[in-house]
């Protein structure tokens, strides 16, 4: 979605709502791989009951990576979304459904953005070819080696992941073939459904996953209580969860981790970037390049919890004194809506509104005084009352002139910190010495050498003195490069020194090129592209609508073309709304303008009606090809449909412009700017396609139409034999609707597929080779279809019914400060597994620790050192209700010692598995007192304690019974036994 720095905003200002997935990878022994076992128990703590797969998020960084190298072919580039999907499915482990969701065809608001992608994206591809190709020609009159230049045949136009593409059609053939298998192979899949709907179903591939869901909720089937997680990156699936009213609904995605390296695309080298290469020699791994390239580091995942997202909006949208009842669910929806303004996939961004201005914040704070005086909230089902937001943004125009000049003033601020930040390295870098140097405990000495430094006597002072150093080193840097530079004024013969430099430039290509990058480096004050407008002076909207428009105030028409641009924007919000809350209300309907109107245009919105067309239809995948697609992607069109790309003679010749503007509209990159294309006329594109249409093949018209979902499921699961008497005898001619009872709790109408259908007991053909086919399938599919609801029928956005909240996570506002509070790690409030130290780190730990530990113990309370060793093999085991942990003697080891949780270690040897068995089962939890009855006891020391966590102390008045043993003194613990209040899980460790 188009909200750039929307969820790095979020985060910041609401970080408990993120969670770092705890992933459990598979295992290699002796070259084999064994795969997770999905069965088994969450390792999150926290049971989904579905998951639903955005797939165009994982089918683009699979094709196209940037952290790796891409695929060399089609196959691997299904094998490389196979396995992305298991790595999802592993660490979510949904128990009732799978949804994956491509997108098809997308209503025409979404395609205009669409296609200033797909052209955006030849233009750039095209510019960097020729850029190098230009770079290689020098580096090659330079003698540079670089690696031989990529085959044509080998680019992958990522424009194909599109519908109606052949790789689409593939696409959905592989991704069948693949829930089948693992249906039929893995324990994980055995008693889930799995739906897949893939780009011949119109919709975009998260609002089709919303439909899903907005319409079981409608259904009687539905439990309220169901766990949903969604995979994404898109930051409108944030607003999208809080628009379900779910009570349980996480997101999760991958971690975005900042200035990644990446490869230079000329030699393949890191550390540059492709205007700086220089064409060196390849970096040898190992002494004989004989080691591979160091793999990239591996993407992790996180959470996103919209529960506690809702606890802190709860919290900010608090509105006392209300003379109407207070409803935070109509809360919510408001706040959804107030951040369309701040930019979506369908309408761009008011220009007084950026994220990083705290944007959102100012409109709640809008709301906040509007709401009291309007008599109510302004959403209510995914419908708006617009006088009520004509008050907000009547409220933002009274400061879009502040906003304007307070941008400016910071912008200018941020630049005169960033080119001082640049001097201070660049001095630093120069002198090779830092700017000034600490004294006190802060000053740089070795450790374990010599005797530590005092602490500094004032802090503040401290603090002035390595401020006015570095004032001093910059003055007197300063002075000098004034001096340096007036010697050289004075010096004579420059112009020698210039003409040798430049020769011994010419004979050593890397000089030149390190002399071009100084060039680079010494130009610290980047350009700002020429700005027209200047907002933040007076004149401003005359300007901008002379630049965005073309109408100029002296014009006639220029107040009403400002009311038509405000009404259309309006007309889009009040769009954008219904299709988050109620589904597509158009297909057919989009913002005819490439800019936003300022909020002080939006005037007596009032007027205008929130009501669009009924029953339009979308695209087919081949015209929405045709609207999206440049000529230079006419390649996966039919050859006479390409040719109305470009042939001079075409009617739509005027949609295929091969050059075009970006307006960078007071932005900094190409990327961030606006895309000036002319806006596809649909009446002339289907016109012009109606003389084509018969030239298309058998295949090229089954890519053009539109399916449906298909309902995957595997032998044993309870609607498996109402699904195979659908194909019995001539089989059912019309949906049936599915039974509820049947598929826990999933409403719809399901038919036999007569497309590709997987049938029980067949053959299924693996379509990627070398992969195996399925001979014992015990898979089935169908087709499926949603639940049926008119298109007068309003979906309730609030919570359900019987709908169980989850437990609170962040600290309640009148929690006592006196009151001891343990914030929630985890997904779980209740979580029974927590980190832990397997036996070998406690060995790796004890191996370490134990000299230092047993020579104060030996010293203190052991006695001597030999009789200290004459007892360590006389205790016997440790007998509990009859049984022992381990089948031999309790030896006493002279490393472990049994101290604290080193007894985990080597303390028992033996039969083992009785002692693990009990421990893994919590049948030994919590009371320690039985364990702890006898006439012998010790404690770990402080150091051994800290270094191993907290894990559960055997320390206090633990004691071992043996036969005429003495009790040895017992030593004092460090952190006190706090372990004893938590019961033992699994073999892990609660945290204090």
């Amino acid at each position: 979605m188009g909200v750039p720095a929307f969820f790095r905003w979020l985060s910041r200002k609401y970080p408990s709502i993120v969670v770092h997935c705890v992933e459990e990878k598979a295992k290699e022994v002796d070259g084999v791989k064994f795969p997770v076992d999905t069965s088994g128990p969450n390792p999150n703590d926290y049971e989904f009951d579905n998951l639903y797969l955005d797939m165009n998020g994982i089918i683009h960084p699979c094709c196209h990576p940037e952290n790796k190298p891409a695929p060399k072919n089609e196959d691997e580039m299904m094998l490389a979304i196979f396995e992305y999907i298991d790595r999802i499915f592993a660490i979510v482990r949904p128990r009732k459904l799978l949804y994956m969701a491509i997108d098809g065809v997308a209503p025409r608001a979404k395609m205009n953005q669409q296609r200033s992608r797909r052209f955006r994206a030849s233009k750039e591809s095209r510019e960097k070819s020729e850029e190098m190709a230009k770079i290689r020609s020098e580096l090659a009159a330079k003698g540079a080696l670089l690696p031989p230049e990529k085959d044509k045949t080998e680019h992958f136009d990522s424009n194909c992941i599109t519908p109606g593409t052949e790789f689409m059609a593939n696409l959905s053939v592989c991704l069948g073939y693949y829930i089948t298998d693992r249906l039929n192979n893995d324990p994980g899949w055995k008693n889930i459904k799995v739906i897949l709907s893939d780009a011949n179903v119109p919709g975009e591939g998260e609002h089709k996953i919303m439909d899903f869901i907005r319409k079981q909720r409608a259904s009687p089937g539905h439990d309220p209580n169901t766990k949903h997680c969604l995979n994404g990156a898109d930051a409108d699936l944030i607003m999208l969860g809080l628009a379900t009213h779910e009570p349980h609904f996480t997101i999760i995605r991958e971690e975005f981790k900042p200035n990644q390296k990446r490869p230079c695309e000329l030699c393949g080298q890191v550390g540059h970037e492709m205007a700086e290469c220089t064409g060196l020699p390849k970096e040898k791994q190992g002494e004989f390049d004989e080691l591979s390239k160091p793999v990239s580091q591996e993407v992790e995942f996180i959470f996103i919890r919209i529960n506690v997202l809702r606890e802190y909006l709860e919290r900010d949208l608090r509105l006392e004194n209300l003379p109407f009842a207070y409803d935070f669910e109509r809360c919510v929806d408001d706040w959804v809506f107030m951040c369309f303004f701040v930019g979506n996939d369908f309408l761009p961004h008011l220009p007084s509104l950026e994220i990083r201005e705290g944007a959102i914040d100012r409109l709640v704070k809008f709301y906040k005084n509007v709401v009291p005086r309007c008599g109510g909230y302004i959403t209510k089902d995914g419908f708006v009352d617009l006088n009520k937001v004509q008050l907000v943004l009547q409220e933002l125009g009274y400061v879009e002139d502040e906003i304007f000049k307070k941008r400016q003033q910071d912008n200018i601020a941020f630049k005169q910190r960033l080119k001082a930040k640049k001097d201070r390295e660049k001095r630093q870098k120069m002198n090779g010495n830092p700017l000034w140097t600490p004294d006190g405990q802060f000053s740089p000495h070795a450790l374990g050498f010599g005797t530590i430094p005092g602490a500094i006597s004032s802090p503040r002072q401290q603090a002035f003195d390595m401020r006015r150093q570095g004032m001093n080193y910059t003055q007197d840097r300063a002075n000098h490069t004034a001096a340096a530079d007036l010697r050289s004024m004075l010096t004579k013969g420059e112009e020698t020194k210039g003409e040798a430099s430049s020769s011994s430039s010419q004979d050593n290509p890397s000089t030149s090129a390190q002399s071009n990058k100084r060039k680079l480096e010494d130009d610290d004050e980047e350009k700002d592209p020429p700005d027209n407008i200047r907002l933040w002076e007076d004149g401003w909207k005359e300007r901008y609508y002379t630049n965005k428009f073309g109408v100029s105030e002296a014009d006639e028409s220029y107040e009403d073309f400002r009311t038509k641009v405000a009404d259309a924007y309006v007309e889009g919000l009040c769009w954008v709304l219904q299709y988050y809350y109620q589904g597509c209300p158009s297909w057919k309907w989009y913002y005819p303008y490439h800019y936003a109107p300022f909020a002080s245009d939006f005037r007596d919105i009032g007027r205008l009606k929130s009501t669009f067309e009924r029953g339009t239809k979308p695209f087919k995948p081949l015209e929405q090809l045709m609207g999206v697609f440049p000529a230079a992607s006419g390649n996966f069109l039919p050859p006479t449909w390409r040719n109305l790309m470009s042939n001079p003679e075409s009617p739509i010749i005027d949609f295929y412009p091969i050059d075009f503007q970006i307006d960078l509209n007071g932005k900094k990159y190409a990327w961030q700017g606006v895309a000036l294309l002319p806006f596809v006329d649909e009446k002339r594109l289907l016109d012009a396609l109606a003389k084509v249409y018969p030239d298309i093949t058998e295949q090229e018209a089954k890519r053009n139409s539109l399916g449906k979902d298909r309902l995957y499921l595997r032998q044993g699961n309870p609607a498996f034999d109402f699904l195979t008497g659908l194909y019995e005898g001539e089989g059912a001619k019309e949906p049936l609707d599915l039974v509820p009872d049947l598929a826990q709790g999933m409403s719809g109408k399901v038919q036999p597929e007569d497309d590709r259908p997987i049938l029980p007991n067949t053959v299924v053909r693996s379509p990627i080779p070398g992969q195996y086919d399925l001979k014992d399938n015990r898979a089935i599919s169908v087709f499926y279809e949603d639940p049926f609801f008119s298109d007068e029928y309003t979906f309730k956005t609030a919570t359900l019914p019987n709908a169980v909240p989850p437990a609170r996570v962040l600290k309640p506002g009148d929690f006592g400060n006196d009151k001891p509070w343990r914030p929630v790690i985890g997904m779980n409030t209740n979580r029974q597994s927590y980190a832990s130290i397997a036996p070998p780190g406690h060995r790796m730990i004890n191996h370490y620790t134990n000299d230092r530990h047993q020579q104060g113990y030996s010293r203190q309370s052991a006695g001597p050192r030999s009789s200290y060793n004459d007892r360590r093999q006389s205790y016997p085991p440790y007998q509990q209700r009859g049984s022992s942990y381990g089948g031999g003697s309790y030896q006493y080891n002279q490393r472990s010692a049994g101290y604290g949780n080193s007894s985990y270690g080597n303390s028992y040897h033996g039969n083992q598995s009785p002692y693990q068995d009990n421990y893994r089962n919590q049948s030994y939890q919590g009371n320690r007192n039985q364990y702890n009855q006898g006439s012998y006891g010790y404690q770990s020391n402080r150091s051994q304690s800290s270094l191993l966590g907290p894990g559960p102390s055997y320390g206090g008045q633990s004691r071992y019974q043996g036969q005429g043993q003495q009790q040895r003194q017992q030593h004092p613990t460090g952190r006190g036994n706090r372990g004893h209040n938590y019961p033992l899980s699994g073999n892990r460790y609660k945290p204090y």
